[in-house]
């Protein structure tokens, strides 16, 4: 089961990559929906195809969230 929400936490503790269906989830869409932006080339930020799976930078995912790449979060 997909998480509801995601905070930036916990995206930026993914590291410098994450998979298509975590980025789904990110972004609230669909995992069938996102695959096939992935496949015709429409997926809101770049992809990386690594044979017959996709690679997402959690940098691109950042930036479209509006969030910054090089700061780190406010402590709470």
């Amino acid at each position: 089961m997909a998480k509801e929400t995601w905070h930036e936490g916990e995206i930026r503790g993914l590291g410098a990559r994450t998979d298509l269906r975590t980025a789904c989830d990110i972004l609230g869409m669909g995992h069938t929906a996102g695959y096939r932006m992935a496949k015709n080339g429409t997926f809101p930020v770049p992809l990386i195809k690594v044979g017959r799976s996709y690679v997402v930078p959690v940098a691109h995912l950042l930036d479209l969230l509006g969030l910054s790449r090089g700061s780190e979060m406010a402590a709470a």
